[in-house]
């Protein structure tokens, strides 16, 4: 019922607010600090103006985008995101449905609700699995491990969470990870009976990719992660390997130096630092930085296909949708998740025609 009333995303995260508990919406939609942070990344996009042209002949376009010489469907894909299940029963991989449907990378995060088998096999391998270094990297290892048994090809470096930043949304609800049912969580779920009893029907969502042997321990320092860890991994992993997380010119010039495949620019969707550098603006600086061939990737505050055309604007070779695509889920389940995805690919283009281009690859950054 919900998908026919997703118009843009803000629809979608209108009715995700309604039907999630208090708790799950302000971990979905939270940022750090006073958030201020978020509004400055939204303002930023807002204010980017785009160049229009008339008299082209635009009849005919393509949304299709190379993203490591494959040809995607479309110019963004599906960005990692840690226990999507509290979404919807099951959004794990109506994500990865998606992704194999539009041949788009799917991040599948390390703290997914769903094994990362199994996402790659729904996902028909369109899945990069996104890697947290955690204690002293043994058991990221053993991820690394897996996700080249189960055939992942690329490989996603997230480093800006040396330690989890406060979200006082999340705090003010006592949110944890793994989920945990308390009294004032009880009496949140009861006032919002649709999602307690699919729920509960469907299983507590876990953290699926770790064993008794590796928990994972949300708030477990990261901190000790440095270059030599970089080095580690880069001489272990064969496939490509992109560094998710970066805001800072010298940075991505090492990590360049370093051998990696793609840098990813992103402020963690503002949920780390509030007071870091506005994203996009970082795009352009690291753009400006690296030259016109490296590849750079982009997420953090999109919430449209226009935002997804500014993006690729300002630089980005590929760009990442993340938590509206949850927001659809919640409001309208799998129909709303391909609700929301074709109002994003009609948004990107249209401004495409409004541009006087006919695909994103004519897209030059300005």
């Amino acid at each position: 019922m919900g998908a026919k009333h997703i118009h843009c995303s803000a629809d979608a995260r209108r009715l995700a607010r309604r039907r999630l508990p208090w708790m799950v919406f302000d971990y979905i939609d939270g940022a750090a600090g006073e958030e201020h942070g978020a509004a400055m990344a939204r303002q930023a996009l807002r204010d980017i103006r785009l160049r229009t042209r008339v008299l082209v002949d635009v009849s005919e376009r393509s949304l299709a985008k190379p993203v490591f010489g494959h040809a995607a469907r479309r110019p963004f894909g599906i960005a990692p995101m840690g226990m999507c299940n509290l979404s919807g029963p099951g959004a794990d991989l109506m994500l990865a449905r998606l992704a194999a449907d539009y041949q788009v990378p799917l991040g599948v995060s390390t703290v997914a609700s769903t094994p990362l088998e199994r996402m790659i096999e729904v996902a028909q391998g369109h899945a990069w699995f996104q890697l947290y270094f955690s204690g002293d990297g043994s058991a990221a290892m053993r991820l690394v491990d897996r996700a080249e048994a189960a055939g992942y090809e690329t490989l996603v470096l997230t480093l800006d969470v040396p330690e989890v930043g406060r979200r006082p949304r999340e705090l003010r609800h006592g949110f944890k990870m793994p989920f945990r049912i308390g009294p004032r969580q009880f009496v949140d779920f009861a006032l919002h009976p649709r999602w307690s009893l699919s729920t509960l029907f469907n299983g507590r969502p876990q953290l699926a990719n770790f064993t008794a042997a590796d928990k994972f321990d949300r708030t477990e320092s990261r901190g000790s992660a440095d270059w030599s860890y970089l080095d580690r991994l880069r001489d272990r992993w064969k496939g490509r390997l992109v560094v998710k997380g970066v805001l800072d010119v010298e940075d991505a010039k090492r990590l360049k130096s370093a051998g990696v495949d793609a840098i990813q620019v992103s402020s963690h969707g503002a949920r780390q630092l509030d007071s870091a550098p506005v994203p996009i603006h970082a795009l352009q600086n690291i753009r400006a930085a690296l030259g016109s061939e490296f590849p750079l990737f982009y997420d953090s505050g999109l919430r449209s296909g226009e935002d997804a055309v500014k993006a690729l604007s300002c630089g980005a070779d590929f760009t990442f949708f993340g938590r509206i695509l949850q927001f659809a889920i919640a409001a309208g389940g799998e129909a709303g998740l391909h609700a929301l995805w074709q109002v994003l690919s009609d948004e990107a283009s249209l401004t495409f025609a409004q541009m006087g281009l006919t695909e994103p690859g004519q897209v030059k950054p300005s």
